[in-house]
C-alpha cells in the first residue's frame, strides 16, 4: 500500500517563528487584496526604489501598531526590507500583533529578490543610489585612514581625527541620531531622500 505525500506550501515558518513568503506569493496576495505591504528600509532607501504600493515604517523607529494601521480582518501584514534580515528582526517586534488575529509574514530576500524575479519596481534616479548609512560609512572610514596616516607619517596630533570619528560613533550609538546622516542627507545627491539621520540601524539586509 503506497501512501501519497501532501506538498508543503511555498510559504514556511523558520526555526525563528517568522512566518516567510516568497515575492510572488506576496505578489498574488497584494493584487487579491489579503495582503498590505510595509517597507523597513530607511527613507532614503525607499525614495530611490520600491514596491508599488509598500507603506514605509523604517526599523529604526519601527512601531508595530503603525505599521498595522488601516489592515482589514483577513489580511495579512507583510514586511520587506532589502534582503530579509531587517524585516524578520521586525516581524518579531510585531510579533504582540498575532494576538489581535494579525497574520504576520516576512517576505523572503527583501526587494532584491523581488526584483530576481523580475516583479516591477518603481525607481527615483534623482535619488542617490548609495544609501546615506553608506555614505555616512564611507566618510568615517576615508576620516579614520586619513587621520591616522598623517599621524603616523605628518604630526602624531592628528590622531585627534580618527579620535573625533570615535567620538562621533559613540554618541550615535548611545543616542540613536547622527549628525553626519543628518548632514548628508540634505546634500543635493540626497535630494528627496528625507533621510532620518538615525544609526539605529544599518542598510546591510
Amino acid at each position: 500500500m503506497t501512501t501519497t505525500q501532501q506538498t508543503s506550501p511555498t510559504s514556511h515558518t523558520m526555526s525563528t517563528g517568522v512566518q516567510q513568503a516568497t515575492p510572488r506569493e506576496v505578489q498574488q496576495w497584494l493584487r487579491s487584496g489579503t495582503a498590505i505591504l510595509v517597507d523597513v528600509r530607511e527613507p532614503d532607501e525607499h525614495a530611490r526604489e520600491k514596491i508599488a504600493g509598500a507603506r514605509l515604517v523604517p526599523l529604526s523607529r519601527f512601531d508595530p501598531q503603525h505599521a498595522a494601521a488601516g489592515i482589514m480582518p483577513g489580511q495579512k501584514l507583510v514586511l520587506h526590507c532589502r534582503s530579509g534580515t531587517r524585516s524578520s528582526d521586525a516581524c518579531r517586534m510585531a510579533a504582540s500583533l498575532g494576538d489581535a488575529g494579525v497574520e504576520i509574514v516576512n517576505m523572503t530576500g527583501g526587494i532584491e529578490a523581488w526584483k530576481k524575479d523580475a516583479l516591477p519596481v518603481e525607481v527615483n534616479t534623482k535619488v542617490s543610489g548609495i544609501s546615506v548609512m553608506r555614505q555616512v560609512q564611507m566618510v568615517i572610514g576615508l576620516g579614520v585612514l586619513a587621520g591616522s596616516a598623517l599621524a603616523w607619517f605628518v604630526d602624531p596630533r592628528f590622531i585627534a581625527v580618527p579620535a573625533f570619528f570615535g567620538a562621533g560613533l559613540t554618541f550615535a550609538g548611545a543616542s540613536g541620531t547622527c549628525a553626519l546622516a543628518s548632514l548628508l542627507g540634505m546634500m543635493p545627491w540626497n535630494k528627496g531622500a528625507m533621510s532620518s539621520g538615525s544609526c539605529s540601524t544599518g542598510s546591510c539586509g
